[in-house]
């Protein structure tokens, strides 16, 4: 029974003796504290670099592929041909690329129309036939107009009337043999005709006629329905759109004249690349249709709004048309020149290789190959400027590069036990 007892007791004390042991156990000290974070950290380091051991790896190396080097065996190099290029400076000048649109001048071009109903009586120009500003371009024949010149020509006659009437109760009212009265009749009338007559010249403005054209009509007194249109610019008539006795309205284009000695070239540029774009830059454009003439011109105008769809920002070109071989809607290849000519590190762009994002070049070692990274910057004629990883005089390799890569993936495989 005591032995019972004693069992019970131990049983239901024991647990809370080791609690309280626990409890009064000295805190950590400081250093002991940061051992303890160390020691945690390096767990979990260890745990990451198990569950990814391409970080132990880029840890370790950096690039893959750096520090390496291939070579080929007798039989391979009779196989495969290598190639080399040495690594040497030329004077370059670095542009950017872009495709655009050639574009007519707004400045540079000009749509007849009518705003009233006519009925084209001539046509004085043809498609294809250069003008001069002023030329006439075709006749119409419009009742607007017969009607507003009978209307010019009544206020003509009652402003005359009524500019002499004016003029004897004046001289009347001088002599005092005239009333007031009548001299203060006879000048409301006279404001009344002249403002009238002035309204009914802005109307044959308004229908197209010129200050010289009114002046002439006040003189001819004819009164017919005809007016000539006249070219508002010098250019070329590059459409027509109407035959004779066509009718037409405010809502028809008539013709359109064209001045192609400048045309712009609207190229889109991606918004990482417009910090290089400066107005007053050279541009060289060039079209299929004349691969072999380029076009020479200048950045006009930096677009001030992005196109949120594309990132892209809208840069003009002003071209001079040498023999105006260029036409509005062609599509237009832009190189636009960064600045000016400098001399740089360079080799062919047969020696660049790609290895996941990363470009790098085959250097020769001795008899070996060593791949190494490569830092790319403007390309011009089939060259890359290097901005970093080679140095002047190093051979790279141009011809058999890709065999290489080939072979160092078999390399490689193999390690990992692939192949």
């Amino acid at each position: 029974m005591k032995a019972k007892f004693w069992f019970l007791i131990v049983f239901l004390f024991f647990p809370n003796l080791i609690f309280f042991s626990a409890c009064k156990r000295e805190p950590l000290s400081s250093q002991e504290k940061r051992e303890t974070l160390s020691q945690s950290v390096q767990v979990q380091d260890k745990t990451k670099e198990q569950r990814e051991p391409g970080n132990r790896m880029r840890k370790r190396q950096g690039w893959r592929w750096q520090g390496q080097a291939i070579s080929l065996s007798a039989e391979e190099k009779g196989v495969v041909k290598v190639d080399f290029f040495k690594v040497t400076r030329q004077n370059v000048r670095p542009y950017l690329s872009a495709v655009g649109n050639v574009l007519a001048p707004y400045t540079k071009m000009s749509v007849i129309s009518y705003a009233f109903p006519a009925r084209v009586v001539t046509i004085h120009g043809q498609i294809g036939e250069w003008v001069k500003k002023g030329a006439p371009l075709l006749t119409l024949q419009s009742e607007e107009v017969g009607r507003a010149k009978a209307d010019f020509f009544k206020a003509r006659a009652d402003f005359e009337l009524a500019e002499r009437n004016y003029e004897r109760q004046k001289r009347l009212f001088e002599r005092g043999a005239g009333a007031q009265k009548d001299l203060l009749a006879a000048e409301a009338e006279f404001k009344v005709a002249e403002a009238n007559l002035n309204a009914m010249e802005k109307r044959l403005h308004v229908l197209g006629f010129s200050e010289e054209e009114v002046k002439l009509i006040a003189e001819t007194h004819q009164i017919n329905p005809i007016i000539t249109l006249f070219a508002p610019i010098s250019g070329k008539i590059v459409e027509i759109k109407v035959v004779l006795g066509e009718m037409v309205d405010q809502s028809k284009e008539i013709m359109t004249i064209l001045d192609p000695t400048i045309l712009w070239v609207d190229a889109e540029i991606f918004e990482r690349d417009l910090a290089q774009i400066k107005i007053g830059q050279e541009v060289e454009i060039s079209v299929q249709a004349y691969p072999e003439k380029v076009f020479s011109g200048k950045v006009s105008y930096v677009g001030d709004v992005l196109k949120e769809a594309t990132r892209t920002v809208t840069v003009r070109t002003e071209v001079v048309n040498q023999g105006f071989l260029l036409k509005p809607g062609m599509f237009a290849t832009t190189k636009i020149f960064l600045h000016e000519e400098k001399s740089v590190l360079v080799v062919p762009e047969e020696a660049i290789l790609d290895d996941q994002g990363e470009k790098f070049v085959f250097v020769r070692k001795g008899n070996a190959f060593e791949p190494t990274k490569v830092l790319l910057g403007a390309k011009q004629n089939n060259f890359y400027e290097i901005l970093s990883g080679l140095e002047e005089g190093m051979e790279v390799v141009n011809q058999g590069s890709y065999e290489l890569k080939s072979k160092l993936y078999q390399e490689e495989l193999k390690k990992a036990g692939l192949h």
